[in-house]
């Protein structure tokens, strides 16, 4: 049978000279491989640039319960992007938010709130001008509500510490150094508090940046098996230096 879906690109892998399996994480079947025959040839109706990662998909595809790979009839960019392919920054970040992606939501099943998320963020991230320093930092705490590993927010006010261990402030020092310490928990705690509105409103350095980056990665390592090390983090931080 035939099915309407939206999809977010994640992977594309050589399949043969002329075809390729590109990993699409869709809002109706959550995470699936597809199959496109021919996309390399010149008078293919699907073009291989709109599989660049985390490009928004519209998609007519063939589903089986059964199957490993599934089979797309049609297939389009949209929305066009207008600026993601083209801004040296905003690129850098998708390719990063990519491979994080990719990295948390293997077998990962249908889930249309998490889809919408993600989506309308990507949106976001083609059409905003400021505050894009910050995006990728707000964009992964976010990302934790869906995953299932949120900030315990209990202590907020109170706590002076970050336990990435625990996920949870406390107001004394843990026994152990998967921690933030207070001024940077504070940045934590305004992060967490801010929205996709007023990224440009905080007032983050370079440096303190890129160690945030570093214990946001840690967060994920702590809770997420198997989420390993993340490599174009260093891409983007020589790009937003």
């Amino acid at each position: 049978m035939l099915y309407k879906t939206r999809g977010i690109v994640f992977k594309i892998t050589d399949y043969s000279e002329s075809s390729v399996v590109v990993q699409v994480f869709t809002e109706t079947f959550g995470l699936q491989s597809y199959l496109i025959n021919g996309i390399k040839r010149p008078k293919s109706k699907i073009r291989l640039n709109s599989l660049q990662p985390l490009h928004l998909l519209d998609m007519v595809v063939y589903h089986k319960t059964s199957g490993n790979i599934q089979r797309v009839s049609e297939l389009r960019h949209q929305p066009v992007f207008l600026s993601i392919p083209y801004d040296i920054v905003k690129s850098s970040i998708t390719m990063f938010l990519n491979e994080v992606l990719y990295k948390s939501l293997k077998q990962h099943e249908a889930d249309e709130v998490l889809f919408e998320f993600l989506f309308h963020a990507i949106e976001i991230l083609d059409s905003i001008s400021n505050g894009l320093a910050n995006f990728h930092l707000y964009f992964l705490l976010r990302l934790t509500r869906f995953l299932g590993f949120y900030p315990d927010m209990t202590l907020a006010d109170t706590g002076t510490y970050f336990d990435l261990r625990d996920g949870g402030y406390t107001r004394m020092q843990p026994p152990h150094a998967q921690i933030l310490e207070p001024q940077f928990a504070a940045v934590w705690t305004s992060i967490l508090n801010s929205n996709f509105d007023d990224l440009d409103n905080l007032k983050i350095s370079s440096s303190d940046r890129k160690f945030l980056l570093e214990k946001i990665l840690d967060y994920y390592r702590n809770h997420i098996e198997g989420f390993g090390q993340i490599r174009s983090h260093e891409v983007l931080e020589e790009v937003l230096s």
